[in-house]
């Protein structure tokens, strides 16, 4: 099963820019569901059964270890022509470091992680449609969102999720396996 850890942005986070982000859906990109947003921490990719256990208590121990940080939605950027995302605001160190106790809880379990590129906190908005990405300009989209500033939230816990591929035109559903609080002191 392929699996990935996340923070989760606050309902109220997501509702504030879904109702910008609902006002620049068009057909150019395949804009991914406002239920799904959240803030990879570190992915996994396929893991097998049998070790999603020792996988949730390694997080648990990084949750136990991490304290609770203040976080909002805000700008966008995109990733090369491909990519639209809006980016994490808040305390960066502590975003970086829970992304690498999270990674490093991968790699102890001994399933992959992907720490090719620097950790860049941010929400998946849109893809470019694979027949379309060498024409896509994401540039006006970013231009639109560059000044959006969300309402702050809690990023006070880290999900493991199941994400399951999504059929013709719909994109991957994530299923929650694990909701660990992040209770470690500041």
């Amino acid at each position: 099963m392929r699996l990935f850890a996340a923070v989760e942005p606050s309902p109220d986070a997501v509702a504030q820019l879904a109702a910008v982000v609902d006002g620049m859906r068009d057909d150019v990109l395949r804009w991914s569901d406002p239920a799904g947003w959240h803030l990879t921490l570190a992915f996994y990719g396929e893991v097998g059964a049998d070790r999603v256990d020792e996988l949730t208590e390694r997080l648990s121990r990084v949750a136990r270890r991490r304290p609770a940080t203040r976080a909002r939605i805000a700008g966008a950027g995109r990733f090369g022509r491909s990519v639209l995302w809006a980016g994490i605001d808040g305390d960066g160190a502590a975003l970086r470091a829970l992304a690498g106790s999270a990674s490093a809880a991968g790699r102890r379990t001994g399933v992959g992680t992907d720490d090719r590129q620097r950790f860049r906190p941010h929400v998946t908005l849109a893809r470019a449609r694979a027949r379309a990405r060498d024409d896509a300009d994401l540039l006006p989209y970013v231009a639109r969102l560059a000044s959006y500033t969300g309402p702050w939230w809690d990023a006070d816990a880290v999900t493991l999720f199941r994400s399951r591929p999504g059929g013709p035109g719909h994109g991957p559903r994530y299923e929650p396996l694990a909701r660990l609080a992040l209770t470690g002191r500041r």
